[in-house]
Order: structure tokens, then C-alpha cells, then sequence
């Protein structure tokens, strides 16, 4: 039986959630900067980022940034390249924004209030993609997918990263939710699978594909 203690606690997990996946107001905010300084999102982040092997000419692009931190390593690798990111969240926007104050205004990193279905226009094709625990919000993750695909050079490079945090996750949560990750790149049309695991608790997974040669279809 359900007691009041409980559907509370219900109802503010779902708000929590609600945050996490659009973070607004004094309370966006918070789970904002909580994002950016807990030494694990950090660590995951910038792992994520090494991943995908990023070189000092590179055009990347993140989806959902958040408040900026991997965006903020990718400048760091990019040194003569681009980095974009979108963001629907205005708070969010505002954050990553002020983390990378110096490469915002050296015009080269350029950030978007934008969703995943309404992408602005990049010019020139990217060289990598990358999305961290964002995937599960996106509609029809698979049609998202391919118009990213199209973003792509022929090789470019996408990583796909999940922590799972719904209660209970264990290591085999996390290896269910790489394959269906995994599963969803094949369906869009990615080739060349690599899974890499980082072991916090519960595990990481970074889903990595490539663009197959030729033009996307």
C-alpha cells in the first residue's frame, strides 16, 4: 500500500527528473552547477570526450551540453576547430556559456537554445558527435540519429554515453542500456561498434560509431 510519505517522495523524484532533463529556474540552476562540480559527471564527461579522440582541427558537436563541461574539453582539444552545442535549456545555455567565456568569444565555440529535432545549421560537416544521458529524452531517437548521421563526414565519429540512474541500476542495467544504444546506431545506419566501460557506480557506457564512407543514404 502506497503511503503519503511515499507518493511525495514519488512526486519529487518525477520533479527531479523533470529538471534534470530541462533544467529551469533557481532550481535548474542548482542541478546545473551540482552537474558541474560532482567529481563524477566531471570524470565522466571528459572521459567520454578523450574517447572520441578529438584532434586540434576537428568540427564536434554536443548534444546537450548541460553546463558545459565537455564542451569545455573538447575547446580544450579543438584548439583550431569548432565546437558546437545545443541546448534547449536557457539555464543551462546561460552556464556553459560563462565556463567557456574565453572560447565563446574567440569564436570558437558556438552555443545553441536549440532541441535535438530542430538542429540549426553547422556549415562545413563535423568530424564527431557526442550525447551524454540524453538519448532516452530524444523523440524517435532513431530518425534523430540518422539526421545527425547526415551531419557527419564519411568516417566522422558519434558517442553515445550512458549512466543509468533509475534506482537500483547495476552493471547489467548499463550493459542493456549500451545495446540498445548500440542497437539504435545500426538501425540509423552507423558502422563500426566499439563499447567502452568507465567503472563508477553504477558503470558507464560509451556507445562509438562511425559514418560509413560514401554518402549517407
Amino acid at each position: 500500500m502506497q503511503t503519503a510519505g511515499t507518493s511525495l517522495k514519488q512526486r519529487a523524484l518525477r520533479r527531479l527528473v523533470r529538471q534534470a532533463h530541462h533544467p529551469r529556474g533557481v532550481v535548474g540552476w542548482a542541478i546545473g552547477q551540482m552537474f558541474a562540480h560532482r567529481p563524477s559527471n566531471r570524470q565522466r564527461n571528459i572521459w567520454a570526450v578523450k574517447l572520441l579522440d578529438v584532434r586540434p582541427t576537428d568540427r564536434v558537436l554536443e548534444i546537450g551540453f548541460g553546463p558545459g563541461v565537455a564542451i569545455a574539453e573538447f575547446a580544450r582539444r579543438a584548439t583550431r576547430g569548432h565546437v558546437f552545442g545545443v541546448d534547449h535549456s536557457q539555464a543551462m545555455l546561460r552556464q556553459a556559456a560563462r565556463r567557456n567565456a574565453a572560447a565563446v568569444r574567440a569564436n570558437r565555440v558556438h552555443l545553441t537554445r536549440a532541441s535535438v529535432e530542430e538542429l540549426p545549421d553547422f556549415g562545413d560537416p563535423l568530424d564527431a558527435i557526442l550525447a551524454v544521458n540524453s538519448v532516452g529524452f530524444w523523440p524517435d531517437p532513431v530518425a534523430r540519429l540518422r539526421e545527425l548521421r547526415h551531419l557527419l563526414r564519411p568516417a566522422g565519429r558519434i558517442a553515445l554515453v550512458s549512466q543509468p540512474r533509475c534506482p537500483g541500476a547495476t552493471r547489467d542495467t548499463t550493459v542493456r542500456a549500451a545495446q540498445e544504444l548500440q542497437d539504435l546506431l545500426t538501425l540509423a545506419g552507423f558502422t563500426h561498434f566499439r563499447v567502452e566501460t568507465l567503472e563508477l557506480d553504477p558503470p558507464v557506457a560509451c556507445v562509438l560509431a562511425e559514418n560509413p564512407t560514401g554518402t549517407p543514404s
